[in-house]
């Protein structure tokens, strides 16, 4: 029998739904899109109902983010967050209950099914077998919300017809088992649980009480617009922040490889700190790294922050505050303020200013820049002849509660610079090194020798006793063990040093007993003060050990094909472009002859010709036109100001003329370019998606310019720096913001992205399966980086390739084969090539192998130590936190000036 029903005439839910759904045996419902049809379907009377039931619902989803279980669980995660369910006001949280309760025990199946297969799924329909076991079907205008049931005017025709019923069973069959419709993640549906459970902490003084980071974060950005915290990185947070809270604060090397995100793990402690104190916090970095900063904290953790340009501040929003020249410093208008490496090594009155204010906490990236002059073999005893990074870092670590220095290589060439960063923590705190008298402080050869197995501590003696006393380990550290001498001797959280003589006093006792089992049993290979200061972790560490939680690794494994390494793979030069390769090394070889220093200036022709020939080209262009002296944002390397070049000579500019004039004559095509349009297109890395590198923005744009003619109608995208982001398409360029790139890249609409290398921090591009580059940067540290922004969380693919290109008989072409014969490990060593070796490239440049060679020859065969740095992760559970900290209280605080 046909029945029409009017939300006019009467409530659908209860005139027509809940009195069919009570102890039905099935329900089977086509609804409309997926975040807000499910709210309501605890409306319904479904818990009534005998059976199950299975809800199909429709969402914005790509096709390929259901490619396999994992992207389709990470996005439905995303598309769900992006509801901002949280926002919602609920008069009531049963509703939310109910929801919850149904999924759980799957008395209710939610599937989703991407747009792009059937698009927009307006027919509404449904089945129920009621409870005598007959079936009726229904269609109408109704979507599962509660605007449609009980606001809306909406119509709906009943049939309990066979045809009728068989009709709309087919329908939702055809949906529900399409092999691209996916179950909604358990993240939804804890998710549901927790908002109904979700209270407000109304102040930052409220929540200091309890003081959970779990209520600062659950809600932020990074849950709630990406993919949340590895369990790596919440790790370190907690393990930071609950050291804070003591009164002698966090102090921590922060030492994780390249790519597993310390940044936000410094960030969110920088956060949670600034809430739970009242002083500045104070973040060093270089110059290039200020804006990542800034805008991965306000992008990920609504984290307002301010910058200081040299001249004035300048907060998140790109708003300037008026200066008074360098005392501007001490009052930065956000509790977080972001200074350059810069400032300091250039002895500016900026850093004398900033060393008299007292801070919560300092934190500095790329920390192995604070360097001893006076490194080299048996010189560890040495007093350290401090650079002036160091200088600076070792007066102002006695004016913060804690501090954190963050890098890939804390060890660059020798194992004291390690050293050298624990003894910056270590000032005014005895916790990292002990007290001025501490053997780890006085004595760091032996220390050294220790930690690298050269020397052993056997027995309790009065010397091995001065090694463990001075600093005692904390009761963390092993309850049971330092947890108990430290309950014997009365001893408070915040002291680490035990007297000398407290050794007497034990004699024959228990304890005395205990602190030689404690030597016996592996002191210096677990417990010394480079493992309890040092937390670092290794890609291979996290793809390889298994989170008990899960029964899977920490981190998903992404395997890297790597092309461009073998000799036969390396770009032969033309004729007319080995010519001009020539003129540029007599031009570096002229200007470094009547220049002393200038390392980087003499070689900029040679680094630029091996990006492509336009760059290099251009750059002798510039060279003729304005001497030595031009800007360029893309290449960080030069001090455009360096002195002892004022002018080129007629045999420099006669040089410079023939290479130019060599590169215009032939307008072949530069082999680069040939091959990235045979990668890209017969060896299909388009379809993959790929991300190709420079160091300069000529380098990309020429590039970007010659595909988008070369492959018709493909939107070719270009992320760079300042406001040179855009889109070519058959030739034409439409500027684009940076966020408007990414947000491409993330649907899948840019397929081919071209980025520099100092636009690219941060970037994430996990829809992305391979990347080209298209030069090898001098500071190789940056390859690595490159990688990180593929190799990362949400990556499609389980395979990425990579190509590095490289001209034959080039500078990179010879620094590669040196590096490959004489370092074979080097990257087991070191986690990433560490930054010192940049010199290479300068020394090569200039025809100095001999010097290149010695300083590979210094880089250690193995790596200096062989601890268990890896421990550092766990479960830590955020994710189910219904306490939330109230953004716009959270905000405000942050908001205050120094």
């Amino acid at each position: 029998m046909l029945r029409r029903f009017s939300s006019r005439r009467q409530k659908l839910d209860r005139a027509f739904l809940n009195d069919k759904l009570k102890g039905a045996k099935a329900y089977d419902r086509i609804a409309g899109y997926f975040s807000s049809s499910i709210l309501e379907l605890a409306g319904e009377d479904i818990k009534s109902m005998e059976g199950q039931a299975r809800v199909i619902c429709n969402s914005n989803l790509n096709k390929e983010d259901v490619a396999t279980a994992v992207l389709a669980k990470d996005a439905i995660r995303k598309e769900w967050c992006d509801f901002k369910l949280e926002e919602i006001p609920f008069k009531s949280t049963t509703n939310l209950e109910k929801l919850y309760n149904l999924l759980k025990s799957k008395k209710l199946k939610i599937r989703v099914l991407p747009n792009a297969y059937f698009g927009l799924i307006h027919g509404k329909a449904g089945v129920i077998t009621l409870k005598n076991g007959l079936k009726t079907s229904f269609i109408g205008s109704i979507n599962e919300t509660f605007s449609a049931w009980k606001l809306n005017y909406e119509l709906l025709w009943e049939d309990d017809s066979d045809e009728s019923v068989k009709w709309v069973q087919e329908e939702f069959n055809a949906l529900w088992n399409s092999p691209f419709s996916v179950p909604i993640s358990e993240f939804v549906i804890d998710d549901i649980d927790r908002i109904s459970k979700r209270t407000k902490i109304s102040s930052v003084d409220k929540w200091k009480e309890k003081s959970n980071p779990a209520s600062v974060v659950v809600e932020s950005p990074v849950y709630r617009k990406e993919f949340g915290l590895w369990e790596h990185q919440k790790y370190f947070v907690n393990l930071v922040f609950n050291d804070h809270k003591k009164s002698y604060g966090a102090r921590y090397i922060l030492a994780d490889m390249v790519g597993l995100g310390k940044t936000i793990q410094l960030a969110l402690s920088a956060q949670l700190m600034a809430l739970y104190g009242d002083k500045p916090i104070l973040i060093i970095v270089p110059k290039t790294l200020m804006w990542q900063w800034q805008e991965e904290m306000n992008n990920l953790l609504d984290m307002p922050s301010a910058i200081w340009s040299g001249r004035e501040w300048i907060d998140e929003s790109g708003l300037k505050y008026p200066s008074e020249g360098s005392k501007s410093i001490k009052k930065c208008p956000r509790r977080v303020g972001i200074i350059s490496q810069g400032l300091i090594t250039a002895n500016s009155e900026c850093a004398e200013y900033i060393m008299s204010m007292n801070f919560e906490c300092i934190i500095v990236d790329e920390a192995h820049r604070a360097r001893r002059k006076n490194l080299g073999s048996d010189k560890e005893n040495e007093k350290p002849q401090s650079n002036n990074l160091m200088k600076f870092l070792l007066n102002i670590s006695k004016k913060t509660k804690s501090m954190l220095l963050a890098t890939a290589t804390p060890v660059q060439m020798y194992p004291i610079e390690c050293w050298d960063l624990l003894n910056i923590l270590s000032q005014k705190n005895s916790s990292v090194l002990g007290d001025k008298f501490s053997k780890w402080r006085c004595n760091p050869e032996k220390a050294m020798n220790l930690i690298m197995g050269k020397e052993k501590l056997e027995g309790l003696s009065l010397e091995n006793w001065e090694w463990l006393r001075n600093p005692f380990p904390s009761k963390e550290e092993g309850e049971m063990t330092f947890g108990r001498i430290r309950r014997k001797l009365h001893m408070s959280e915040d002291d680490f040093v035990i007297n000398p003589d407290v050794l007497n006093d034990l004699k024959g006792t228990p304890e005395e007993r205990k602190i030689g089992r404690i030597i016996d049993k592996g002191f210096i290979e677990n417990h010394n003060p480079f493992i309890r200061h040092i937390v670092r972790r290794t890609r291979d560490f996290l793809e390889n050990t298994i989170n008990p939680e899960t029964n899977e690794p920490y981190l998903k494994k992404i395997e890297v094909k790597l092309f461009g390494e073998k000799e036969n793979e390396t770009i032969l030069l033309p004729v007319y472009l080995k010519e001009a390769y020539s003129y540029a090394e007599k031009f570096s070889k002229l200007l470094s002859k009547r220049c002393k220093g200038g390392g980087f200036i003499k070689t900029l022709l040679l680094k630029r010709i091996g990006s492509t020939m336009v760059a290099g080209e251009n750059t002798a262009k510039k060279m003729l036109q304005w001497g030595i002296f031009f800007d360029d944002e893309d290449d960080e390397d030069i001090n455009v100001k360096e002195e002892g070049i004022k002018d080129l000579t007629d045999d420099e500019r006669d040089c410079l003329k023939k290479f130019i004039k060599t590169i215009d004559i032939n307008k072949e095509r530069d082999p680069k370019y040939d091959l990235v349009y045979d990668l890209l297109i017969n060896k299909n890395w388009k379809d993959k998606g790929c991300i190709i590198f420079s160091q300069y923005y000529d380098s990309i744009y020429w590039v970007a310019e010659n595909l988008s003619n070369d492959i018709k109608g493909e939107i070719i995208g270009i992320y760079a720096g300042g406001e040179k982001s855009g889109i070519i398409v058959d030739g034409i360029y439409t500027k684009k913001t940076k966020e408007e790139i990414k947000a491409m890249v993330k649907k899948y609409e840019i397929r081919i992205l071209l980025g520099t290398d100092s636009a690219s921090e941060g970037l994430n591009l996990q829809t992305l399966g391979s990347l080209i580059n298209l030069d090898l940067p001098w500071n190789p540290t940056r390859l690595e980086q490159r990688k990180g922004r593929i190799q990362r969380i949400g990556q499609v693919n389980d395979v990425i390739y990579i190509y590095n290109m490289r001209y034959k008989d080039s500078v990179e072409d010879k620094v590669h084969d040196m590096l490959s014969e004489r370092l074979e490990n080097v990257y087991d060593i070191f986690g990433q090539i560490p930054d010192v070796l940049e010199d290479v490239w300068i020394q090569v440049a200039l025809d100095d192998i001999e010097q290149a060679n010695r300083i590979i020859d210094e880089v250690p065969k193995s790596h200096p130590f062989s601890l268990r740095y890896e421990s550092g992760v766990g479960k830590v559970d955020w994710e189910s936190c219904a306490e939330v900290l109230d953004s716009k209280e959270k905000r405000k605080c942050l908001m205050n000036s120094w």
